[in-house]
């Protein structure tokens, strides 16, 4: 526990029991005082004034929170605290807050870790913290949130937050790193296409989610332009199908790439600036760690030279493997389409005649193969799933009481985890399964909406590369780690909005898109028929 707070924990000997960790030392156990209450001189490493913040904004019912960021000369200085914030007048009790944090850390140490493996998944610790320090944290930290993201309260009455390492920064050693770090967070979203029969939407079998999203979402203000990525390229494990779809997050980012240095943001979640002199400033702030030589000189062809090889170093690092996840834990082959038809890459290659289907194939040891397995769960899709939703929800009607029985709520352990494992798809019209593939949807769409974390630091001339994992480029070497971010388990609550939502994207694709594109394919075909010349025989 890096920054020495006290840790708050369930299964301590007593309900008043907590643990002290030092930043010098191990745990010691000692009484823990009442909510807001401190024992002895509270750790240098968190001052106020040495703090930041970074928002996340969580849809659908998910309770948000603010993170502020402490940046130290050391790497178990460097965290994140997450507070949870809420509408003003949905304010929770302190038994609440510390309950739903502690949800958060038992689902990713029992679900997630085993799911993509211990190394991806840090899931940080849930901290008691003195009322003051949070006060004046929160106070300092209010000026930096965005203005759009302040109609919530931040939690500054419960003294509860959770600790988690700084996934911007290297995660495999617990040293000082002296040396730049860059971090490329990329949001892969649905990687995909149903393969549901339950689906009634013959688009959906055809267009990924995120590829029919994005016209509603220009449409509605939402972003000023359309994305050429497609989760489906990034995801195919063909080298030439993810450079394209990594250059396509890079000219148009959105809020599914930013790129950090040294824990500062650089790049990314901008709509204002035009992507050409965005790039020309991201290869200046990547030049140093693809050509250390400074051997390329300025301009367009060193920009594009920089990004290519950035490109090239987060596509071996994607495909890389560093450990197993639990043997045998899900095996779910890739049905339905491997290619979107919306796809601009897919489309360029329909046009010149050539075959769309390439698709290598992720090595099962590799993060993303993980994370698609997970998606996976949702072998219903939202059209399938709902009715049993309902089933559940009728149930719960009844019998209220059960709903803890059924762990909607949590806790999230071992039992929770092993009953996800069920993959039957034959409904048997009982609650019980019904509960099963809820749960899974609730999961898949946690994978579905987490975020990668590439943390990249040159290697110093002359250092073994025996206890890290290094990627050649093409002037140097470069340690890495990868993470994963976003993975509080998608709520219970948040099922509905998800079917309404489903229902809305591709009505408007099919009535918009897909319907301009099939009125000009009939142009096309009464531009033919008048200019064909018909001889007749004399």
């Amino acid at each position: 526990m890096p920054c020495g707070c006290r840790v708050a924990s369930h299964r301590a000997a007593s309900p008043g029991m907590l643990v002290l960790l030092s930043g010098n030392g191990g745990p010691e156990a000692e009484p823990g005082p009442g909510p807001g209450q401190h024992r002895g001189k509270f750790p240098e490493c968190c001052q106020p004034t040495e703090w930041s913040s970074t928002s996340r904004n969580h849809r659908a019912g998910v309770l948000p929170c603010c993170c502020a960021v402490r940046n130290g000369a050391l790497p178990q200085r460097c965290v994140v605290l997450r507070f949870l914030k809420f509408p003003p007048n949905k304010k929770k009790t302190s038994e609440e807050i510390l309950q739903h944090l502690q949800n958060i850390v038992d689902f990713g140490k029992n679900v997630m870790k085993d799911f993509l493996g211990e190394n991806y998944v840090h899931c940080g610790e849930v901290v008691q913290l003195p009322l003051e320090f949070v006060k004046q944290l929160c106070l300092k930290i209010q000026c930096e949130r965005p203005e759009s993201r302040c109609d919530k309260d931040l939690d500054t009455f419960s003294g509860y937050a959770m600790c988690l390492p700084n996934l911007t920064r290297l995660q495999t050693f617990h040293f000082a790193e002296h040396r730049p770090i860059l971090c490329v967070e990329i949001k892969p979203k649905c990687g995909f296409i149903p393969f549901s029969n339950d689906v009634t939407h013959e688009m959906k079998h055809k267009v990924c989610r995120y590829c029919m999203h994005q016209h509603l979402k220009v449409a509605t203000g939402k972003w000023k332009k359309i994305s050429k990525y497609c989760p489906l390229d990034l995801y195919s494990g063909n080298k030439q199908r993810m450079h394209f779809a990594l250059r396509s997050l890079l000219q148009e980012t959105q809020n599914n790439l930013r790129i950090f240095k040294n824990g500062e943001l650089i790049y990314g979640c901008g709509d204002a600036r035009s992507p050409v002199a965005d790039l020309k400033e991201l290869a200046h702030h990547l030049k140093p760690f693809f050509f250390p030589s400074n051997g390329l000189a300025s301009g367009p062809h060193c920009t594009k030279a920089v990004i290519r090889e950035l490109v090239h170093v987060i596509t071996r690092v994607l495909l890389s493997s560093s450990e197993k996840a639990r043997a045998g834990a899900l095996r779910l082959g890739l049905q339905g389409p491997r290619v979107c038809e919306a796809s601009p890459f897919s489309r360029s290659l329909h046009n010149q005649g050539k075959n769309t289907s390439e698709h290598s194939g992720l090595p099962k040891g590799c993060l993303l193969y993980k994370t698609l397995q997970v998606q996976m769960l949702d072998q219903l899709d939202i059209e399938g799933l709902y009715p049993l939703y309902k089933r559940v929800e009728q149930y719960l009607e009844e019998f209220p009481e059960e709903r803890k029985t059924l762990q909607i709520d949590g806790p999230y352990d071992e039992v929770f985890y092993q009953k996800l494992l069920d993959l039957s798809t034959e409904d048997d019209g009982t609650v019980a399964f019904a509960l099963t593939k809820v749960q899974q949807y609730r999961v898949a769409m946690t994978a579905k909406d987490c975020s990668i974390m590439i943390a990249l630091s040159p290697c110093l001339q002359g250092t073994s590369s025996d206890q890290r994992p290094v990627i050649p480029s093409s002037r140097s070497r470069l340690a890495f780690s990868v993470s994963v971010l976003d993975l509080d388990l998608k709520p219970y609550e948040s099922i509905p909005h998800q079917y309404k939502l489903d229902s809305k994207i591709v009505n408007y694709y099919s009535k918009t898109v897909h319907a301009k594109d099939d009125t000009v394919r009939s142009t096309r075909f009464k531009e033919h028929e008048d200019c064909t010349l018909v001889l007749h025989k004399v």
